[in-house]
């Protein structure tokens, strides 16, 4: 580990069930029970259970059906992001009480840098102790925190303890931590890479850690560079403030399938309007749109085509999604229709800052903590 580069220390904060959780602190009738937050109806998918629903196998992104058989006494109730966002608003208050180097991943969970901080305090593990005070004192909410070096082992580690409860990763830890990890456990490995990982003997970091970069580049394409980088503990990504949006979406999913594209028109055009609305209020233009497809077997197909000027206007992605569908037949009945608009003009601004910064800085893979 390099002594002569700055050091960071960085806190990963993430609110325990925080939809669920809102909805039991604002019906107190809901508290201690299993709930999940959306799911309700024959087609409704789960955007939160509360941790009482999760001893029963009820996660996110579950449908309510299945939910329910896991879990009969589940109690379903409608989303209130509004509500969550409010929040949301009143938790990153907190944050930027102690740094303005905060950078949010969602509503429910954001990265810290403290290494200078407002409060003058050294220690990054004692500021997230006091944030999770703060934030139960006028929130009512609990929330868990990883503290380490970088963004990737302190989001690893605020995992550890959930509910309620933190982890510090210190420097001198940060190479057997990494070692003894599941594979499962590293951010960025899904399901079906975890598989493949498997497959060619690699359960832990410290199996991934004998992999070359070569072999890993070979057999993970991209990603193999940034899994052999990581697993050595070298993930230099700073926090950043305001992180540009790299794309906009909409989606809806249907009580019954639809089997025609026909069908499908009027869909297109509340879906398209949403996206028009969200990228004004976003004040943002795309190039790329992409239509995504989920079929009644869940199977995922998604469109795109790249304009050769920035639009948000609503007319004209309604026009390209239109081509999009009738683009090909569909394989199957569908149950979920989404549009995305990417490829925006806020990557010209990316573009231009991160040009900048390779003229001023010389990029070192070591570790900065």
């Amino acid at each position: 580990m390099s002594n002569d580069l700055p050091i960071r220390k960085i806190i990963h904060v993430d609110m325990d069930a925080f939809y669920a959780s809102v909805e039991q602190l604002d019906n107190p009738e809901l508290r201690g029970k299993p709930i999940a937050v959306g799911g309700g109806g024959k087609r409704g998918v789960i955007s939160a259970a509360s941790y009482e629903a999760r001893k029963f196998g009820v996660r996110s992104a579950m449908s309510g059906r299945l939910a329910e058989k896991l879990c009969p006494d589940l109690i379903f109730v409608r989303t209130n992001f509004a509500r969550y966002n409010e929040v949301s608003q009143n938790i990153r208050k907190i944050f930027h009480e102690y740094t303005d180097l905060v950078e949010p991943l969602s509503l429910d969970e954001a990265y810290l840098d403290v290494t200078e901080n407002k409060i003058g305090m050294p220690s990054a593990s004692i500021i997230a102790q006091e944030i999770r005070q703060r934030i139960f004192e006028d929130t009512g909410l609990t929330a868990s925190a990883g503290i380490s070096i970088n963004k990737f082992v302190a989001k690893v580690a605020s995992d550890y303890n959930k509910p309620n409860g933190q982890k510090t990763v210190n420097p001198e830890d940060v190479l057997q931590f990494l070692e003894d990890l599941d594979i499962r456990k590293f951010y960025g490995v899904g399901k079906v890479t975890a598989e493949k990982m498997y497959q060619k003997g690699i359960f832990t970091g410290k199996n991934l850690k004998s992999k070359s970069l070569e072999y890993l580049t070979e057999n993970f394409g991209k990603s193999g560079s940034y899994y052999y980088y990581i697993v050595r503990g070298i993930h230099n990504s700073p926090v950043k403030p305001n992180r540009i949006r790299k794309s906009l979406a909409a989606e809806r999913t249907f009580s019954e399938n639809l089997s025609s594209e026909v069908f499908m028109l009027e869909k297109l055009n509340h879906i398209a309007e949403e996206v028009s609305r969200r990228l004004d209020k976003s004040k943002v233009a795309g190039k790329t749109v992409t239509l995504k497809i989920k079929y009644s077997d869940f199977t995922l197909q998604t469109r795109s085509k790249t304009l050769p000027y920035f639009i948000s206007d609503k007319a004209i992605i309604l026009e390209t999604a239109k081509d999009l569908l009738y683009q090909e037949k569909l394989n199957n009945s569908v149950r979920l229709l989404g549009i995305s608009l990417s490829n925006l003009n806020t990557e010209v601004t990316k573009k231009k800052s991160t040009e900048k910064q390779k003229k001023s800085v010389s990029v070192q893979l070591k570790f900065e903590f």
